[in-house]
């Protein structure tokens, strides 16, 4: 490449030759081979950097010269001058348009330039301004690599240039930050955003509808807090949110008053008013508040909002939490003959009311239902009819009412095999099926079981959690496998899973039972010294431990910390902790102790 004249000039190895009916024909040389020549042609600027539209430019320039000056050479060839045109010096200084940054977005191979070249238009392009699809478009391509930084330095262009991405793009924009946990850059969002109050108000509704996911209730409210105070309106998902979470942090009050500002606006959506009448339900049933809930229940009714199985479900099970067994049977049959009894969790309520109040005859009439239903009879219901059985009427009812189940076809074991079931259909990621089951295989003492299944949980590639560690841990320290409790231990550690009080509770029972009292304490100084709180199962595992290794001192000192964290022993670890000062021949310690620590009688 070559600058003549101030021309961008391209030399060419392969001479042109033009043949013409006006001009001599030379006579060549027989296979005489051709020599080079160069070929300067100047290319004239283009609106775009659109490489087929500089091809086209360079092909019309070559096929029709402007009074060619011809130059006879030895083999006949001709060379060809193109008048000079003016060129800018680098393709960097060429015109970016909206419209080829929409087309790198657009397509996939090249939509990791997109952001690059709109900076390039930025900088270099005082007068650019991109329209609301290129910000979405961008903002698009940016999530989907996940390029937090500069989603944030395009969010200021916002501002900037006046320009917002579209709705939709927004509410996702915010929802996928709060999913990924960046909260500064989504507070920045949230901040940009309030300025266009038509986008700030599904963008503030997203954020409610992400924070709850995460159960971070608190942070729902402050969005609401902060939409208030900058005059934004809330739209009817919004108030869904909000009540959601103030439901779940038990502001049963703020959930009413809520309801009543929404209900102020007269809006028309019957499918958000069925649900935001449940929440209120389902909040006033469990603060006690059964009968003001079913009001509310009948209140939506006269106004022709069908209810849905879970406004039923929580009504339902609200009065039978306060043993209101007649009105409880009574919304059970008004469900039952709506179809609206989908709700496991009813059932088992139903049969835990009747057993409280007496009636476990009637435990039997709710199986029937079930079984007539066509409902999974689930381990829980047949395990608390059982109970109920024995506890009312004694071991041999509970045998009669235990073959009573077998015969309408209820067999225990059904989880197992609702797991299966749950596996072969293709649902082998949830992580709580997978806890459930080993846990329950820990408790029954399978531990071959317990680890196949863990081995089958990281095939599938579902990561175990807390909960899943602790349930192995707790199942081979009673099995005293201290191996195997190291071993996950470990493990944890590698996987970088933080052990929480149960954890340490299980390691330092394991190793307790294997008599390692060193292993006991040092694990327990560690749980200390990343601020675990003690609570009864621990204490009475330590108090054993210093106990049977006299050390008095450390003994002395925990009997003190559970004194100011208020920890009660049960009646056999106090008489072996004062046995241990009575050996120790510590009189005032004996005394401190006697006055200072209480132990409950009901506990063996």
């Amino acid at each position: 490449m070559e600058v003549v004249n101030g021309v961008l000039c391209y030399p060419y190895t392969i001479a042109m030759a033009i043949w013409s009916s006006d001009w001599p024909l030379p006579s060549l040389p027989p296979r005489k081979t051709l020599s080079k020549t160069s070929l300067f042609i100047s290319i004239p600027p283009t609106p775009s950097i659109n490489p087929s539209s500089s091809r086209k430019s360079l092909f019309t320039n070559s096929s029709k010269p402007s009074s060619p000056l011809l130059d006879d050479t030895s083999n006949g060839l001709q060379l060809i001058h193109l008048p000079p045109r003016s060129q800018p010096s680098s393709t960097s200084e060429l015109e970016i348009t909206t419209d080829f940054i929409h087309g790198l977005c657009k397509n996939p191979t090249t939509e990791s330039l997109a952001f690059q070249y709109y900076q390039k238009a930025r900088e270099q392009h005082p007068q650019f301004k991109p329209e609301s699809q290129t910000m979405s478009l961008l903002i698009r391509v940016l999530l989907k690599t996940k390029q937090w930084s500069s989603i944030s330095a395009l969010a200021g262009d916002f501002d900037v240039f006046g320009v917002f991405p579209g709705r939709l793009t927004c509410t996702r924009l915010i929802s996928s930050c709060i999913t990924s946990r960046k909260f500064k850059l989504t507070e920045s969002l949230l901040s940009i955003l309030e300025s266009k109050e038509e986008i700030a108000t599904y963008a503030f509704s997203s954020a409610m509808r992400s924070y709850n996911k995460l159960h971070m209730y608190s942070s729902t409210a402050m969005v609401l807090d902060r939409m208030r105070s900058s005059g934004i309106g809330v739209n009817p998902r919004g108030y869904l949110y909000i009540m959601d979470a103030h439901h779940k942090l038990g502001n049963t009050q703020m959930v009413v008053s809520l309801f009543h500002e929404f209900e102020s606006k007269n809006w028309d959506f019957p499918e958000i008013s069925a649900k935001i009448y449940a929440v209120v339900c389902e909040s006033l049933g469990k603060s006690g508040k059964a009968f003001e809930a079913l009001r509310y229940f009948r209140e939506m009714e006269n106004k022709g909002i069908l209810p849905n199985p879970s406004l039923y479900a929580s009504l339902i099970s609200s009065f039978a939490v306060i043993r209101e067994a007649e009105l409880a049977e009574d919304l059970f049959q008004e469900a039952k003959e709506k179809r609206m009894l989908k709700d496991m969790a009813v059932f088992l309520k139903f049969v835990v009311m009747y057993v409280d109040v007496g009636l476990v005859e009637k435990t039997l009439e709710v199986v029937e239902v079930m079984v007539e239903m066509k409902i999974r009879v689930t381990d829980c219901v047949l395990c608390a009819i059982v109970n109920g059985y024995m506890r009312r009427r004694g071991i041999r009812a509970s045998v009669i009412a235990y073959e009573r189940l077998i015969s309408l076809g209820c067999e225990p074991g059904q989880a197992e095999d609702l797991f299966l079931e749950m596996i072969e259909k293709g649902f082998d990621k949830c992580v709580v099926a997978y806890s459930t089951m080993i846990s329950m295989y820990g408790k029954l003492g399978r531990a071959r079981d317990a680890m196949k299944l863990l081995a089958k949980m990281k095939e599938n590639g579902c990561k175990p959690n807390v909960w899943v560690y602790n349930s192995l841990l707790d199942m081979h320290g009673r099995l005293v496998n201290l191996r195997q409790v190291e071993k996950l231990w470990k493990e944890m550690k590698r996987r970088k899973i933080d052990a929480d009080k149960f954890s340490y509770t299980s390691i330092i029972n394991a190793y307790n039972k294997g008599r390692e009292f060193e292993e006991c304490m040092r694990y327990y100084q560690e749980f200390r010294m990343n601020g675990g709180e003690l609570d009864r199962a621990l204490c009475g595992i330590m108090v054993g431990v210093f106990s049977k290794c006299n050390m008095i001192d450390e003994l002395l000192q925990l009997l003190q910390d559970m004194k100011s964290e208020g920890v009660k022993l049960d009646e056999r670890l106090y008489k072996s902790a004062l046995n241990a000062l009575r050996d120790a021949a510590l009189h005032h310690q004996v005394e401190w102790f006697q006055k200072n620590i209480s132990f409950d009688k009901d506990e063996t």
